[in-house]
């Protein structure tokens, strides 16, 4: 009996110790899984290519110019260590984003791909199909590419980085887009009103000889429909389009919106076109209705965030009566706070939207 007692006492104490040996086991493979939790995730990009990104990015390459102020209002702009800008090429996003003085120039007039991998980005940003893809993929370097062509692709744009940059990325994209729905709304809330045959006719130039317009099925088009107008060059679709004299006199615009491709290129466009003979036949040029479109941190008129601040400006604009109180210079001076941290001055203010770089 007494052995039995010790056998039943013996096989308690095995099993007790199993189990803890067990337990610990199971401890130490939970350890083990956590510290093997995967530090990469898949995203589709713009293309609708998969691309296997880090979950914490903090080196960034980013060919694309207009998206690097994106990644700086959504967070991300001292993460930059790659660009296609310069100090002179967008003195505004230097100056708003002085991290972007770090980031080496690798990608302008062409891709320098030994520089590149000495930035050692964890991701690089291009434009969908850009050709620099497959050589940035070959040094090991994941691509995302991204674009947008109309409002809502833009907020897909900020949405997709936002997640890239983690959840204050992703709430700052959040916050864009309601803004921008926000004004987009109060704006054709008006301009929807107007019968098209009041709508002022205008025409968005982005250089003189060779006439370069930007015609329908653009973003162009659609903040210019938005702030009230008719895009005068709509039957000529896509952007960067040569068009001769001929055809603009034909088009007579109520209105010339001159862009910013480079700063201070507008201002000098509009003298030429005030004193040039043919272009005084035009209605904008004898009624005074030809203006410089603004230019910040990127350009107001083109692929860029700051689309939420073009679309009041041109409203503005087009249609002064109907907007007379709003105020411009506010309105621009709360977005550079809001989404760039950045406390405008009157004089930077007014220099933004008169399309000059920041004094020196």
């Amino acid at each position: 009996m007494k052995q039995i007692k010790k056998n039943i006492t013996l096989m308690v104490i095995l099993i007790f110790a199993l189990t803890m040996i067990l337990s610990v086991a199971g401890c130490g493979n939970t350890q083990t899984a956590a510290n093997q939790t995967p530090q990469k995730r898949t995203i589709i990009d713009s293309a609708g290519k998969q691309v296997e990104i880090p979950v914490n990015i903090q080196r960034i390459a980013d060919s694309w110019p207009a998206h690097n102020e994106v990644l700086a209002m959504l967070g991300g702009g001292d993460r930059i260590v790659a660009t296609v800008h310069t100090p002179e090429s967008r003195p505004w996003l230097y100056k708003v984003n002085p991290a972007m003085s770090k980031a080496v120039n690798t990608f302008t007039p062409n891709l320098n791909i030994e520089e590149l991998v000495k930035t050692k980005p964890e991701i690089a940003i291009v434009p969908v199909g850009d050709k620099s893809v497959d050589k940035i993929k070959e040094v090991g370097i994941p691509v995302v590419q991204l674009t947008f062509t109309d409002f809502d692709s833009l907020k897909s744009t900020f949405q997709l980085t936002g997640d890239m940059l983690g959840d204050a990325g992703k709430q700052k994209a959040q916050q864009y887009i309601t803004y921008l729905d926000s004004k987009l709304k109060m704006v054709t809330d008006v301009t929807s009103k107007i019968p098209q045959e009041n709508r002022p006719k205008v025409l968005h130039l982005t250089s003189l000889s060779p006439n370069i317009i930007d015609g329908g099925k653009t973003i162009i088009d659609a903040w210019i429909q938005a702030a009230g107008g008719v895009n005068a060059a709509a039957e000529v679709e896509g952007s960067f389009k040569e068009v001769s004299m001929e055809q603009i006199l034909k088009w007579n615009p109520d209105v010339i919106i001159l862009g910013t491709g480079n700063s201070g290129l507008g201002a000098k466009n509009a003298d030429l076109i005030k004193t040039d003979p043919q272009w005084q036949k035009v209605n904008a040029v004898k009624n005074g209705k030809v203006y410089v479109n603004p230019n910040g941190a990127f350009m107001w008129d083109r692929y860029g965030a700051e689309e939420a601040l073009e679309v009041q400006w041109a409203a503005k604009t087009l249609n002064p009566d109907k907007f007379a109180n709003l105020d411009m210079n506010q309105v621009t001076k709360d977005f550079y706070k809001t989404f760039l941290n950045y406390n405008l001055t009157d004089d930077e203010t007014n220099r933004i939207l008169t399309c000059q770089n920041p004094a020196k």
